[in-house]
């Protein structure tokens, strides 16, 4: 049995999805069992989120995410993929509203693309949130978070809400394979 320890330490965005992308194939291709994504994001690119977590449940072998300080944003997305969730006894989640950057002028037409864009992000988002944390004692209220009313949410709250099945540090084993994603 051979665990291989991805630290995920990056914003979501092109490059860091590439390299994610990369890392867990890599370990897939030389014999993991399980994959352990330890995170630590302020988040990032909607697409980009979604993206990591589609690829992350379509992997043939056991995913463990664990949250190594803070996760924001996006990065719960790429969080809830877990089949085991867990988190350090000091960290956070955070739950806001989307933003996005324009740059230059905006037309009618494509401000009501970015409009829609944001609504079926918000879904998705919200849907993810719902369905991975079915059933816990305290269901969060996402959408109230992604539009208005952010929440952070420390480790034992996480707990309570469904985001994390156990509040545990990880070490890191002597057997382990690792490596790290930093930008």
């Amino acid at each position: 049995m051979t665990c291989h320890v991805i630290t995920f330490t990056a914003p979501i965005n092109s490059s860091s999805c590439g390299q994610l992308i990369r890392k867990c194939s890599e370990a897939i291709n030389h014999d993991a069992t399980e994959l352990t994504i330890k995170i630590a994001t302020m988040g990032g690119d909607c697409s980009y989120g979604f993206t990591l977590y589609n690829f992350l449940l379509a992997l043939p072998v056991p995913v463990h995410t664990h949250n190594l300080g803070t996760v924001e944003s996006m990065g719960n997305i790429i969080f809830l993929a877990g089949e085991r969730r867990t988190a350090a006894p000091i960290s956070k989640f955070l739950f806001h509203p989307f933003h996005w950057s324009l740059h230059g002028s905006v037309d009618h037409a494509r401000m009501s693309e970015y409009a829609m864009s944001l609504d079926y992000d918000l879904d998705l988002y919200t849907r993810i949130v719902d369905e991975r944390t079915e059933g816990a004692e305290q269901p969060l209220d996402v959408r109230s978070y992604l539009t208005a009313s952010p929440r952070i949410l420390s480790a034992d709250e996480a707990l309570g809400t469904g985001l994390i099945d156990a509040v545990e540090h990880i070490p890191l084993a002597k057997d382990s394979v690792t490596c790290v994603i930093h930008s």
